[in-house]
């Protein structure tokens, strides 16, 4: 079974959703045989690299809440990361562009390394000091380092705008597609979709279910069927 998550580094509700649908995922019997895909979503979509503010700026400016309610918003969604072991800074945040990053997500899903990125993304962007957005392009090497990828590899792509720029955008064609109006927006076998950060037992509940309505291959009679198996090829008839 397939799960496709869509999400973006800058939503704080991506990074508590991830959480939540990965304790649900381990508790899943058959969590062994279930594919998680990450799918690219800008909040943003379209903004300048260089277009950097606050987080708090970022809430007054775009939903028209006080500073006040902006900031007991952080206090509120720092309170539900750390009951799933995350670490929050609720203050001193910075906002931007996440195009970068989700190209080098793509680079990472092609070296098997798509879901230890993100996780360092979220935690860099989330918990740690230092800016994803103002400290410049080497600020991502490092980062994308430390998932396991080849330096040189994450430089280049960098250096070229055009680099994974289409995966992104095709990503994102799609999720408008399925319905998506905001993120984490969780796609199970194509079958259900869940929306939001939603509690772990909703989640367990949608694995279940999917697993369980799965549609087995079933085969159209083929009679003496000409193909090849482990013991050999079918010899075609004489005459």
């Amino acid at each position: 079974m397939r799960v496709e998550i869509w999400s973006d580094i800058a939503c704080p509700w991506c990074y508590v959703g991830k959480a939540r649908f990965e304790k649900a995922l381990a508790a899943f019997p058959h969590r062994d045989q279930v594919e998680v895909v990450h799918r690219s979503f800008e909040l943003d979509p379209g903004r300048a690299q260089d277009d950097i503010e606050p987080v708090v700026t970022m809430l007054t400016r775009k939903y028209g809440m006080s500073a006040a309610q902006a900031e007991a918003g952080e206090d509120n969604l720092g309170r539900l990361a750390a009951a799933e072991g995350l670490d929050y800074r609720t203050r001193g945040r910075d906002h931007g562009s996440t195009f970068d990053m989700h190209r080098l997500l793509h680079l990472a899903k092609e070296h098997g390394r798509q879901d230890e990125l993100l996780q360092i993304f979220y935690r860099a962007n989330f918990a740690e000091e230092r800016s994803v957005y103002s400290e410049g392009p080497e600020r991502l090497v490092e980062l994308a380092a430390e998932a396991g990828l080849d330096t040189d590899a994450v430089r280049k792509v960098l250096a070229d705008p055009g680099a994974y720029a289409e995966d992104v955008r095709a990503d994102e064609r799609e999720a408008a597609q399925l319905g998506a109006t905001g993120v984490p927006f969780f796609v199970l076998d194509r079958t259900y979709g869940v929306s939001g950060a939603q509690p772990v037992e909703v989640f367990a509940q949608a694995l279940t279910r999917a697993w369980g309505e799965r549609t087995p291959l079933r085969l159209v009679d083929q009679g003496d069927a000409q193909a090849c198996g482990p013991d050999g090829c079918a010899v075609p008839p004489v005459g």
